[in-house]
């Protein structure tokens, strides 16, 4: 049997798997493109990408601007006929810019969550790149679908439902993350089918829902695909590939890394985050970390007050300073053990979900 193709307007995937946008620096064009190639779609991380540049200490806004472009182009010429997206938080300072900028290099798909996109479809209107926001409930959803709706007389192309059980920034608090309170993903996506289902017919268009959060293998995929999900958001998976932009210290991290390592962190970002408790999250649980230089990376990050500096905390982690770095890592990393190629993994997802849905 063939699985269904992801279809959002006009770019059609053939495998209904988006690789999932993991800063700084862990998903760029390498990653992206060979999920492209395989006939998902590759994503790049667009937050502080441009931490290699040389004047990224100096001139961090038009650093990132250049490392971003840089990247979607490297991804082209990688994958010419692939689907590209690029993953843009909405709580950086520099966001209208990076939009801006991932517009003009023609990138297929804008993802956008850590914030409400609201203001999105104004810098992509003119261009053929679509836009989707990433939300945790229907209620954000429907909230996003009517101010667009509203505002631009626009809808969403595609709807990623993140839920309880992924990597990097939540949008949970705490209290909900708890294993009483916390909500299923599977309802979610069922959740934001309908909320967004009166946008689908006032646009006449159909807007795919994307499960995101914890997915680990084809019965998990089978599942969601089951519950509506026209597809699936997988990141965690795609650390431990050859393919992955980080330092193979860092996904050897991931591959060692046992259950009980995986834990909830405080970010700067305003948000609970998932991460291996390495030394790093030890030393911020025990009390503040100096900040010696702020990037203004994030609107909700007070350089006097906040825990640490999550920028350099990431960027030494994507180096291979593990010990010195912040780990994002989704529920399901202790499963892996062992790095395999993106076209293996791809192969071994999609006979699993064939095997599943039989």
């Amino acid at each position: 049997m063939q699985l269904p193709f992801l279809k959002i307007g006009d770019l059609v995937a053939s495998v209904p798997i988006i690789q999932g946008g993991m800063g700084i620096g862990v998903s760029l064009s390498k990653l992206a493109s060979a999920v492209a190639n395989e006939g998902g779609i590759g994503t790049i991380s667009g937050v502080q990408i441009g931490f290699r540049e040389p004047d990224f200490e100096t001139n961090t806004n038009a650093a990132n601007i250049r490392g971003l472009k840089k990247e979607i182009k490297k991804a082209r010429e990688l994958s010419p006929n692939g689907i590209l997206g690029v993953n843009i938080m909405v709580a950086i300072n520099n966001y209208k810019d990076m939009v801006t900028a991932a517009v003009e290099e023609k990138v297929n798909l804008i993802v956008s969550g850590a914030g409400l996109p609201t203001e999105l479809p104004g810098m992509t209107k003119e261009s053929k790149t679509k836009i989707a926001p990433i939300v945790s409930s229907g209620k954000a959803a429907a909230i996003i679908a009517k101010m667009w709706d509203r505002k631009y007389d626009y809808a969403p192309d595609m709807v990623i439902v993140e839920g309880p059980e992924a990597g990097g920034h939540l949008g949970f608090s705490l209290e909900q993350l708890t294993e009483e309170t916390k909500p299923k993903l599977v309802d979610l996506v069922k959740d934001v089918i309908q909320a967004i289902k009166p946008f689908e017919d006032k646009y006449n268009k159909t807007i795919p829902v994307i499960a995101a959060g914890g997915i680990y293998n084809g019965s998990d995929i089978a599942e969601y695909l089951k519950a509506g999900a026209a597809g699936v958001q997988m990141a965690t998976r795609f650390v431990a590939t050859e393919e992955c932009d980080a330092d193979i210290k860092y996904k050897e991290a991931y591959i060692n890394a046992k259950q009980q390592d995986i834990q909830l962190v405080k970010s700067p970002a305003g948000l609970p985050g998932r991460a291996i408790g390495n030394a790093f999250v030890k030393k911020t649980e025990a009390g503040k970390q100096p900040v010696q230089r702020c990037y203004d990376c994030l609107k909700t990050c007070e350089p006097a007050t906040t825990p640490y500096c999550i920028s350099q905390a990431l960027i030494e982690a994507v180096k291979g300073n593990i010990e010195n770095g912040l780990i994002f890592v989704g529920s399901s990393a202790h499963k892996l053990d062992k790095i395999t190629t993106v076209k293996e993994l791809i192969s071994e997802l999609i006979h699993e979900t064939k095997l599943a849905l039989e």
